[in-house]
């Protein structure tokens, strides 16, 4: 078959691109050329910011099976896009996010839950969920709702990830020493693999889907004691997991999801929307979910080849808790002394 990926350079797209090579599939990316695309690949240039940024696809002559599109900017970028290619391509993937439905989601929400108001399909840059709810809107209005294909993934971990949750896990927990663990130990997380993503993304391309996915893991795939168990493992350090209640967590001001990377706290309106979603329908169309353990090591192995610096996108916040803030908190409970019972 025959792939345009707009962008594929990076976590995402990139993972895309790799898992379509792996199926033997023809693939073209259009990017900015500020990273190596894939080997393998056809390669196209230009800024869908600029006002002649898709000259390079207007001018190409080549038709595809279908074009995936992760972007998270100005939903106009998507409008254009599919505009665009609509007579060119088979059908429109466009990597969404469940931030477009409206707060607070209740646990076991669906994708017929109700959508946050106000986005546009032609719209310049607002807030994340508008913008990526105005990218569906382009992506339908361009290809309709039988051509498109609307992924609204939740969290993405796995190799090449820019965003910096599982890298700062893994970086911290391989400077060993008493770790602040976030509780409860069995706390269920709701994630995807982004090599699962792209997977299942292929899959709804050959089994011609169409309309709206929530594409992340199954509530409860792993836990927060399973994913730090598996990153003092892999790192083979001498870390010490410190459990410690979310009371006293946010007591000491610590921001969940930021600060502490994939923990929110139990029972919270942010727990349900980012590890409660039902994915059923995802499921049955196909995703499958590989182990925490394999995610958490391949991640590692990839920050290892790399030299332990994860890449990051300038436009996402920093992840991450300060070393002082941590070993204050540890110290306040009675468990910065290794050997101190949790």
């Amino acid at each position: 078959m025959r792939l345009l990926m707009l962008g594929g350079t990076e976590f995402a797209g990139r993972a895309v691109v790799e898992a379509a090579l792996g199926r033997g599939w023809e693939v073209t990316v259009f990017h900015r050329g500020r990273h190596e695309p894939v080997a393998g690949v056809r390669s196209l240039h230009g800024d869908r910011t600029a006002p002649d940024g898709l000259a390079a696809l207007a001018e190409h002559t080549g038709e595809w099976d279908a074009v995936v599109d992760t972007w998270s900017a100005a939903p106009r970028a998507v409008r254009d896009s599919a505009r665009l290619l609509r007579g060119r391509a088979g059908r429109y993937v466009y990597v969404s996010s469940r931030s477009v439905y409206a707060w607070a989601p209740p646990a076991g929400y669906t994708e017929d839950a109700p959508l946050v108001e106000g986005a546009e399909a032609g719209a310049e840059e607002s807030d994340y969920a508008r913008d990526k709810l105005g990218g569906e809107l382009g992506a339908v209005e361009g290809f309709g709702a039988d051509r498109s294909v609307l992924v609204r993934a939740g969290l993405i971990l796995g190799p090449y990830e820019n965003v910096g949750r599982l890298p700062w896990w893994l970086g911290r927990i391989a400077r060993g020493g008493p770790v602040l663990a976030p509780g409860p130990r069995d706390l269920p997380l709701q994630y995807v693999d982004v090599r699962d993503l792209a997977q299942w993304v292929l899959g709804a391309v050959e089994r011609e889907l169409s309309g709206p996915y929530n594409l992340t893991g199954p509530r409860g795939h792993t836990t927060m004691g399973e994913l730090l168990d598996a990153c003092v493992a892999v790192t083979g350090s001498d870390a010490e997991l410190r459990w410690t209640g979310p009371e006293v967590i946010l007591d000491a001001g610590i921001e969940p999801w930021t600060q502490l990377p994939v923990w929110v706290p139990p029972g919270s309106d942010l727990h349900d929307a980012l590890h409660g979603s039902d994915v059923s329908r995802a499921v049955a169309a196909g995703l499958r979910c590989r182990p925490v353990e394999e995610t958490v090591a391949d991640t590692w192995r990839w920050l290892k080849d790399i030299g332990d610096t994860a890449p990051m996108r300038p436009d996402r916040t920093a992840k991450g808790l300060d070393p002082e803030v941590e070993a204050q908190v540890l110290a306040a409970t009675g468990r910065g002394v290794p050997g101190t019972t949790p």
